[in-house]
C-alpha cells in the first residue's frame, strides 16, 4: 500500500445506495384523525392520499418496489363499521386514483388472502392489476388481508399440494411460493406512528431488512420523512452476517 493510500471504512461504498424494495407499515391514521376531532375514517382517507404521494416520491428516488400494509388479517377484529368503511374506501380509491397511478408508470399488485373480501373488491383489484401490468417505473404491492404467518402457511400448503420431497424443500423453494415472490426481499422496513414492532408483516421476507421507526403519523409522511428514512438507510452497513474487509484505495 502506498503512503498516500487510505482505508475506506466498511460500508462506505454502499452508503449512497438506494433500497430496491421498501416495505411500510402505514400506522397512525386513526390518531391523526382523532387529533383533528374527526372520525377515524377521515384518517384512513388521508392515509390513501399520503400513499399516492409516497409512491411517486419513492419512485423519483429510484426505489423499484414499494409494499404497504393496508389491511392485516387481524384487522377484522376492528369495529364492523370501520371495516366496512375501509372496504368502501378501497373501492373509491381504485376509482379515484387508478388512472393517475397507471399514467405515472406504477404497476399495482395485490397480495393477501382474497377469499374473505367481496366479489366487487376482487374485481376492482383485478382491474387495477391488469391495467397497470405493463408499467415498470415502480411496483406498488398492496398487502390486504395479509399476515406474515399466513404467508408462510400458504406457501407450505402449496409445497404439500405439489408433493415436494423433504430433501427438496429449502429456503429458496419456500421463497418462490410466498405471495411476494415477484419482488426482492425488502431492503428497508419503515413503520410510522411511533410503534416499534413488525405486527406480522412480511416476517419471512424482512429477515435482513433495515428497520426504521418514526413518530410521524402516516398521513403526514411526506418528502422530508421519506428522505430521512432513505438517508438513515444509506448510513447502514449491510453485511448479512458476514465481515466485510476494509477497502484499500490508492491515492494519486
Amino acid at each position: 500500500m502506498s503512503a498516500s493510500a487510505q482505508v475506506v471504512p466498511p460500508g462506505a461504498a454502499a452508503r449512497a445506495a438506494v433500497p430496491r424494495h421498501v416495505a411500510v407499515v402505514m400506522d397512525g391514521n386513526g390518531r391523526w384523525a382523532r387529533q383533528r376531532f374527526m372520525p377515524r375514517f377521515f384518517g384512513h382517507k388521508a392515509g390513501v392520499d399520503a400513499l399516492v404521494r409516497a409512491v411517486n416520491l419513492f419512485a423519483d428516488r429510484g426505489v423499484e418496489y414499494l409494499t404497504v400494509f393496508a389491511f392485516s388479517s387481524e384487522n377484522w377484529k376492528r369495529p364492523s363499521e370501520e371495516v366496512s368503511g375501509l372496504m368502501s374506501l378501497v373501492l373509491v380509491a381504485v376509482s379515484k386514483y387508478l388512472t393517475k397511478l397507471a399514467g405515472d408508470g406504477v404497476r399495482i399488485r395485490i397480495v393477501g388472502d382474497r377469499s374473505a373480501v367481496s366479489d366487487k373488491l376482487r374485481q376492482a383489484w383485478a382491474q387495477a392489476e391488469e391495467l397497470t401490468r405493463a408499467n415498470s417505473r415502480i411496483t406498488l404491492a398492496v398487502a390486504f388481508n395479509y399476515g406474515g404467518r399466513w404467508d408462510v402457511v400458504q406457501a407450505c400448503r402449496q409445497a404439500l399440494a405439489e408433493g415436494v420431497a423433504p430433501a427438496d424443500f429449502d429456503e429458496a423453494y419456500l421463497s418462490s411460493r410466498m405471495s411476494l415472490a415477484f419482488a426482492p426481499d425488502p431492503d428497508l422496513f419503515i413503520r410510522t406512528g411511533g410503534e416499534m414492532r413488525m405486527s406480522n408483516f412480511m416476517l419471512w421476507q424482512a429477515a435482513y431488512s433495515e428497520l426504521f421507526f418514526t413518530e410521524c403519523l402516516w398521513p403526514d409522511f411526506g418528502t422530508a420523512e421519506i428522505d430521512a428514512a432513505l438517508e438513515a438507510y444509506a448510513q447502514r452497513d449491510r453485511r448479512f452476517g458476514a465481515i466485510r474487509p476494509p477497502v484499500v484505495v490508492d491515492g494519486d
